[in-house]
């Protein structure tokens, strides 16, 4: 009987992205894929450090993949391993731990591990580290797939501790990218999402030189493709030639991730963003502009060292005047090793915590204000692989990246369908088949 691996992963896409890549290797190598509850022999638990809050989750879920899995074995790798392996060996029930520069070498390492006291800990220098060639695609029950095109990060933003976590960036080639692409869309996948640490920043390390434009003008005219989604962009990589391809083909899911941080240029300094707020919001105006009922989100930290009430005030004005789909509201978090953690200013945590619950508030209007915006409007959805656990419904994504559940049979589940949007309710957005 082959051996049984499960995963579990924290953070973000670009988190997603390897855990896959890591699920098709070890699945390569004789490994069937289970749920956590059915106690695999191996638990990699892919972890992320980009927050305190974040680092917390790590551990909860290390703990409960070292109880579930009793006689198995817990690997431990991702960002958080990167960044603290000594921190992280130092959990109970943990035997290996793996760091980001080391991922392709897991399944060799599975292979010589054995049962000791002391975990193995398998930490290179993030700064020597490539990224590695993609692996052939194998058959997935995941209704979108994920496709990591860049690694690592160019920039040294104040308060961040990826590229500490990540390394330089580097970029996959676009030939290799494009092929397995199409091998993707060959095995069901009719939405793929790129990738990347610093994705508006690939090809720049390639020679010839690239750029994400010219990689997007290759991806869209592959045949069957229906949404071609785009992970996190920072304002300066739209360039003219980006701009277009955005905002002018269908491929292109009509959904941008643009991180914001804060509206204060003030605190934009001290990070060390490479944008204005004015930028900003020309940037967001041309596009909303451009695409029609664009889904739109953000990142925003509060409190960050030295933020006063007027800098606040000027975020949450930003945010009321523009149109934000979601947010995501972080409390600053102090990372070792990065320039902000010794900065002055700290803000109180009350503060900190009062400000954060009044931008989820806004988000919150700002998300029931675009759903009610798609009310009555027949939508092409992809259906996810899992149904709705509180009513049992099937779960559509739209475009512009609003979830819609509704009845229907299990032979939608991973395909495309119309969907009519009926009721808007606060948690939730409701639907049902359209006519065809």
């Amino acid at each position: 009987m082959s051996a049984t691996v499960a995963f579990t992963t924290l953070g973000c896409r670009l988190n997603q992205a390897d855990t896959q890549a890591l699920q098709r290797v070890l699945e390569t190598r004789g490994f069937r894929t289970v749920p956590l509850e059915a106690r695999p022999d191996v638990v990699v638990v892919n972890t992320c450090t980009v927050t305190a809050r974040a680092e917390l989750s790590d551990k909860r879920a290390i703990r409960r993949a070292a109880r579930l899995s009793r006689d198995g074995r817990v690997v431990v790798t991702g960002c958080w391993a990167q960044t603290s392996p000594a921190e992280v060996a130092a959990l109970g029930g943990v035997d290996l731990v793996v760091g980001n520069a080391d991922k392709a070498r897991l399944p060799d390492l599975l292979a010589g591990l054995t049962r000791s006291s002391v975990p193995r800990v398998e930490v290179s220098n993030i700064a020597g580290a490539r990224i590695e060639p993609l692996a052939a695609p194998v058959k997935s029950e995941r209704a979108r797939a994920f496709l990591k095109v860049q690694d690592g990060c160019q920039h040294r933003c104040a308060f961040c501790v990826v590229p500490l976590a990540r390394g330089a960036s580097r970029s996959l080639a676009p030939a290799a990218i494009e092929a397995h692409a199409r091998a993707l869309v060959d095995a069901g996948h009719a939405e793929i999402v790129l990738t990347g640490v610093d994705l508006g920043h690939y090809g720049a390390d390639l020679v010839p030189r690239t750029s994400l434009a010219a990689l997007l003008a290759r991806l869209v005219t592959i045949s069957g493709l229906r949404w071609l989604r785009l992970s996190s962009l920072l304002p300066a990589y739209f360039t003219g030639e980006l701009l277009d391809i955005v905002t002018g083909s269908p491929v292109i899911a009509p959904h941008l991730h643009v991180p914001l941080q804060s509206g204060s240029d003030h605190v934009l300094r001290a990070m060390r963003r490479p944008y204005t707020a004015a930028m900003y919001r020309g940037l967001v105006e041309r596009l909303a502009a451009a695409i029609p009922r664009l889904g739109l989100g953000a990142d925003v930290i509060v409190g960050f060292p030295g933020e006063t009430d007027a800098d606040f005030a000027e975020t949450v004005a930003l945010v009321e005047s523009l149109p934000f789909s979601y947010l995501h509201v972080f409390p600053y978090s102090a990372r070792r090793g990065t320039e902000a953690a010794q900065r002055p200013g700290r803000v109180p945590a009350a503060t900190a915590v009062e400000r954060g619950r009044r931008l989820r508030e806004l988000a919150a209007a700002k998300n029931r204000l675009f759903r009610e915006g798609m009310r009555g409007r027949v939508e092409e959805v992809l259906v996810l692989e899992a149904r709705d656990r509180s009513t049992g419904d099937l779960v559509g994504l739209t475009g512009n990246y609003m979830e819609v559940t509704f009845p229907g049979p299990d032979r939608l589940r991973r395909r495309l369908a119309r969907v009519r949007v009926t009721a808007i309710e606060i948690a939730a957005t409701r639907g049902s088949l359209a006519e065809e």
